[in-house]
């Protein structure tokens, strides 16, 4: 026997498992006999007092369960049902449930009486006349559509006299980050208040938990984000509890209280929004048995300047509450524009109306107020030019960027909201489709807003798909004001552009989607893909990217974990044994089926559209999924099978972190990569380490010195400052330690901070820590030193190489390479300090001074004191011959200087340098004492003893 299941697409579905409370059925069917009851809830919703009045009849929900389990943003989620038939005759039980439009169902079961039917994926045929002979049976209801951003999935069947029926549904879905969070939403909407109602939710996410909330239940009706005014707390019975990777949600109501929440039982979607805690770094990169995702959310990026165009229906249909809710949205848009933006407005009905004609304008006080006063004053008249509003906005935004090349340093963006169909002008779909991505030319990316039911729903994501942006659509009775704002809030604050992500070619396979026009804050880029070769220690990743006037490069190895190592069981929706318990898998064959789809939607080549269609029908059929083009049939189990049980693998939380602790990318192996980057680096001996330990090598004399400077914690030495000349600055802040035991310094001290201050032909400056990097030309960028990554402006470039060095060069004549030193288990009178060397002076001028640049341009003589107490110049090559002179001295301007011979480590140890050292923090060496060196705080610019200036 095969029974068929009904999909209405624009909804979809969810199951559970079936577990009765007799005891709490009578007391709803007690509740709801009050006719007053039943009156108010047919007033509150007219479509279902009809309904309601046949509740006698109807068989009961006695258990309503969801048990989902979000394992890094992959949720897998089990609705389980239970409807008993008290009556004296079969009844027909109606299991609906709403779920995101976004999620793919991997099975469904029903038991009847005691009769099983599972469900099973098969491939969708073409239709013909003849194969739907059955079809008119239950035809898809005519009122089941999209709503926002969910579907609904039906099965009716008829349940015997005196028995019951289980339902068992699950769907898995990767959440996806909006403003910050992720938020993951379950339907909870019997329709009828039930016994037992429980929804319980774990999330284990290895990189930390953050910001977990649960707000008030969201109803259709309710604004935008669903929050009630004033009321911010969970819903009633909710318990949350989470540590620092895990998190445990649940939400068991009562009879009583759902009645108090809606006694019709429509009692909203439960939400549940978190983020996770982000490492300044590449992202979160995890391996699993041979497949990766790879999530890249960057944060504390300057954002770029946008050039928007905001293109706004003002036809007939949108008079009343929907051009006002548009007008009160694009208030508060434009108050959030920023003062680096420019922006135009487009109004279009039958006829095109352009804000400031042939131009778009600077953000300021006055052209906001004008702005405001053109959107207040629009009327609602005649028909829609959607084809003839994007031409001109399209051409708006062509030419600004044509005449002021503004491609590098900023992004462009058409935000473009109807409620209709075209009727005036170019009116074919597949016209304006065309004319639009011609004019767009992928030069920038159109952002669609539908509102209503009138609204073309496939124009405006296909347009939106084929032009890099997003679409949303918002029922005409929700508050579409909130929401207009909610979308621009995502797409409102760009921070990188041209975002490419590459993976060693010889190392990965089917990779989905690399390559993203955009990065907006509060968003995440997800990446996932195949290993090819599984043997490999490590899997290299390069981000490469655009930051306003900044090129990054971002680059990591990414250990390759031991299968064992990262095995999850227990996962729901694996347990059938079709899949092998790898959640990374399935997250791969998510996003690559989700590719696949939009890849059809947009393709106007039908042998093309044939192949994606096949493609991802193959793959759906592989991983259990209904999409598009699968459908699921439901057939009769065997006669010895087992009615489906209540089992939901939901992992539980008892060493859970254990179990999880390496599923996170770790970094490669010491000495894979590190060691090569240490020989790449080419750097002179002239450097201020350790303790700290200054050298200045002479070359053309062919012998160093070196000299100690014993300063005091929170001391900021003058190490460079050429400003007048270069424009160049460099200032080290000290850090103190105690002493060595049995030694003969009162305490230690190490460079904590080094700053770099540029002021040609831009100012700028970097302050670098053992841990991280600010670099600030304007805008303002972080970069963490754990992490390998190349920044690059017209003038400067910052190239880090992981927990090992950066180097920073300055218009291509000046390079300074700082050393991280970390410790492991430091010793009490060890901190992590930097080291400070320079690598090319070329561009410092030869007025340039500090403890170090003063000697950059300056030769210095080695004389020997005889015993009458003359002085003999020394030879070059009679420097050999004077090392065990204790009295030899050095000629600096003028002044003699006396040293003694000695060794000193640099390079972290590695190399020793022979130098003839100065005593008494190098007196008469240095210009002045070392005290005239001291900078007045880390910004400090000072060229002269005395003399202090900012930058």
């Amino acid at each position: 026997m095969i029974l068929w299941l009904w999909l209405c697409w624009g909804f979809s579905t969810s199951a559970g498992q079936p577990d009765s409370e007799l005891m709490a059925r009578y007391l709803e069917e007690k509740l709801l006999a009050d006719y007053s009851i039943m009156e108010q809830v047919a007033r509150r919703v007219p479509r279902q007092a009809k309904f309601l009045q046949r509740l006698e009849t109807r068989p009961r929900m006695s258990e309503f369960t969801v048990k989902s389990t979000i394992i890094s943003r992959y949720a897998f989620t089990t609705v389980s049902c239970t409807m008993v038939n008290s009556g004296s005759e079969a009844r027909e039980g109606v299991f609906e449930m709403q779920i995101p439009a976004a999620a793919f169902i991997s099975n469904f079961t029903m038991a009847i009486g005691n009769k099983t039917y599972y469900g099973e994926v098969t491939g969708k045929e073409k239709k013909h006349s003849s194969d739907d002979k059955e079809r008119h049976k239950k035809p898809p209801s005519p009122t089941d559509g999209r709503e926002n951003g969910h579907e609904t999935f039906k099965a009716s069947v008829f349940i015997p006299r005196k028995m019951q029926a289980r339902f068992l549904l699950h769907y898995e879905e990767l959440l996806q980050r909006r403003l910050g969070k992720y938020e993951y939403t379950v339907s909870i909407r019997p329709q009828q208040l039930v016994g037992r109602l429980r929804v319980e939710v774990n999330i284990l996410e290895n990189s930390g938990i953050v910001s977990l909330e649960v707000p008030p239940l969201r109803n259709s009706k309710q604004k935008g984000n669903g929050k009630v005014e004033g009321d911010v707390s969970p819903p009633p019975s909710t318990v949350i509890g989470h540590t620092k990777t895990l998190a445990k949600v649940t939400f068991n109501p009562s009879v009583v209280e759902q009645t108090r929440i809606a006694r019709n039982g429509i009692l909203g979607d439960f939400i549940i929004r978190y983020d996770v805690n982000r490492e300044l770094s590449i992202g979160d990169v995890q391996i699993l048995n041979g497949y990766f995702v790879h999530y890249f959310a960057p944060t504390d990026l300057p954002p770029l300047p946008k050039n928007v165009v905001f293109v706004l229906d003002s036809s007939a249909s949108m008079v009343g509450t929907k051009l006002k809710q548009t007008k009160e949205a694009l208030f508060t848009i434009l108050q959030d524009l920023r003062p680096e933006d420019h922006f135009n407005i487009i109004g279009f009905s039958n006829r095109i109306k352009v804000w400031q004609q042939d131009q778009m304008v600077p953000v300021t006080p006055n052209n906001i107020r004008d702005a405001k006063k053109y959107i207040h004053n629009m009327s609602p008249t005649g028909g829609t030019n959607i084809n003839g509003a994007l031409q001109t906005g399209a051409k708006l935004l062509n030419d600004y960027i044509a005449q002021n090349d503004i491609d590098a340093r900023s992004v462009s963006l058409i935000i473009f909201l109807t409620d209709g169909r075209p009727t005036v002008g170019e009116t074919q779909s597949s016209r304006i489709l065309s004319n639009t991505k011609d004019a767009i030319r992928d030069k920038f990316c159109l952002f669609t807003i539908g509102i209503g039911n009138d609204v073309d729903h496939k124009l405006l994501e296909r347009m939106a798909l084929e032009n890099c942006g997003m679409t949303r659509h918002f029922q005409e009775d929700e508050d579409a004001a909130s929401h207009l704002k909610g979308f621009y809030d995502e797409i409102g604050t760009p921070l990188l552009s041209d975002i490419r992500v590459d993976y060693s070619e010889d190392n990965v396979e089917q990779v989905t989607q690399n390559f993203f026009p955009n990065y907006f804050n509060g968003s995440e880029i997800i990446i996932a893909g195949k290993l090819i070769n599984r043997t490999s220690d490590s899997l290299h990743v390069e981000v490469t990217a655009s930051n306003s006037k900044k090129y990054i490069l971002l680059k990591t190895d990414v250990a390759i974990d031991l299968p064992s190592r990262n095995d999850i069981r227990g996962v729901p929706g694996l347990e059938d044994g079709k899949g092998d318990n790898n959640y990374i898998e399935r997250a791969w064959s998510y996003l690559t089926i989700k590719e696949l789809l939009n890849s059809r939607l947009k393709s106007d080549d039908n042998q093309e559209k044939d192949y994606l269609m096949e493609k991802a029908k193959s793959m759906a059929l592989a991983y259990n999924f209904v999409t598009p083009f699968t459908v699921l049939k439901m057939r009769e189990a065997g006669v010895h099978s087992e009615p489906p049980q209540e089992e939901f693998m939901s992992p539980s939380t008892d060493g859970i972190g254990e179990k999880l602790q390496s599923l996170q990318g770790h970094k490669a192996p010491p000495g894979i990569r590190r060691q090569q980057d240490k020989q790449r680096i080419k750097i002179s001996k002239t450097s201020a380490d350790g303790d700290p330990h200054f050298v200045i090598d002479f070359p053309s004399s062919k012998f160093s010195v070196c000299f100690n400077i014993d300063g005091e914690p929170g001391d900021i030495l003058r190490l460079v400052s050429d400003h007048k000349e270069s424009g160049v600055t460099v200032n080290g802040q000290l850090i103190g330690a105690p002493a060595p035991p049995n030694g003969h310094k009162k305490h230690r001290t190490y460079f904590s901070t080094i700053t770099i201050l540029n002021n040609k032909p831009e100012r700028s400056y970097l302050e670098i820590t053992p841990k991280r990097i600010i670099l600030d030309d304007g805008e303002r960028l972080l970069l963490s030193c754990d992490r390998s990554a190349v920044v690059r402006s017209s003038s400067l470039e910052v190239s880090i190489s992981a927990n090992s060095n950066i180097t920073v060069t300055i218009r291509n004549t000046i390079s300074f390479v700082i050393l991280i030193h970390h410790y492991k288990k430091p010793a009490p009178y060890q901190r992590n300090h930097l080291g400070f060397y320079i690598s090319n002076s070329k561009g410092l001028s030869s007025n340039s001074h500090g403890l170090l640049g003063q000697f950059l341009n300056h030769e210095v003589k080695l004389l020997q004191e005889s015993l009458n107490t003359s002085h003999q110049l020394v030879g070059q090559n009679q420097t050999e011959a004077l090392k065990p002179n204790p009295t030899n001295t050095l000629k600096v301007k003028g002044r003699l200087v006396p040293v003694v011979w000695k060794q000193r480590r640099i390079y972290n140890g590695q190399q020793e340098v022979d130098c003839w050292f100065a005593k008494n923090n190098a007196d008469k060496l240095i210009d002045g004492s070392y005290k005239d060196y001291l900078a007045s705080h880390p910004f400090d610019t000072g060229t002269s003893f005395g003399t202090i200036n900012s930058l």
